[in-house]
């Protein structure tokens, strides 16, 4: 199978911004979580004399974080421009019709899935971030982030079995597959 330069471009760049972002939530809940943080603060400027409010510590821990988590509205914009060029892909690039196995046939319906599950995180991130532009109440934006969150696992299960599937494909029935997508295969 021949993979044209866009497409691969196209691809790792897609694949960098969706690990990017998975990278910032994990930070978000894990070593930067405002919750932990502002405890460690708090204890740590005890031990220094110096009294903080878990209110103040929070601010400071949220603070800590706030350059990752501009790092993640940015990927934000360029996961946005990149699902927008792969429309354009879709529809300069048609492949000819060919019979496809079973298979191959839920590989393409989860495809179309995971870039559904893709436009609907791009704009429940933005509605999330321009909440206030857009008008919307801090209940609605909360709902919208619950589900966003909830995308978020469901993109975590999607990687997981991409990830597993080219290792299967590699070593069954499609050898190369990970080479071809890096210079372009076979014609």
């Amino acid at each position: 199978m021949k993979w044209r330069i866009d497409f691969r471009i196209w691809h790792w760049l897609h694949a960098l911004v969706i690990l990017a972002l998975l990278g910032t939530v994990f930070l978000r809940k894990t070593f930067l979580s405002w919750r932990d943080n502002s405890e460690i603060l708090t204890d740590k400027l005890f031990d220094m004399d110096i009294d903080v409010t878990l209110e103040q510590a929070k601010v400071l821990a949220k603070s800590i974080r706030a350059p990752m988590w501009d790092w993640h509205i940015y990927l934000g914009y360029g996961l946005a421009a990149l699902l927008l060029y792969r429309i354009v892909l879709f529809y300069t690039h048609k492949k000819e019709k060919e019979e496809l196995s079973l298979h191959k046939k839920l590989v393409k319906f989860s495809y179309l899935g995971i870039y559904t599950l893709l436009g609907f995180m791009t704009v429940s991130g933005f509605e999330i971030h321009f909440y206030k532009e857009l008008g919307m109440s801090k209940d609605v934006t909360h709902s919208i982030k619950e589900l966003h969150e909830l995308a978020y696992n469901l993109v975590l299960i999607f990687v997981a079995l991409h990830l597993m599937g080219v290792l299967i494909a590699e070593n069954r029935d499609e050898k190369g597959i990970v080479s071809d997508m890096i210079h372009g295969g076979k014609s």
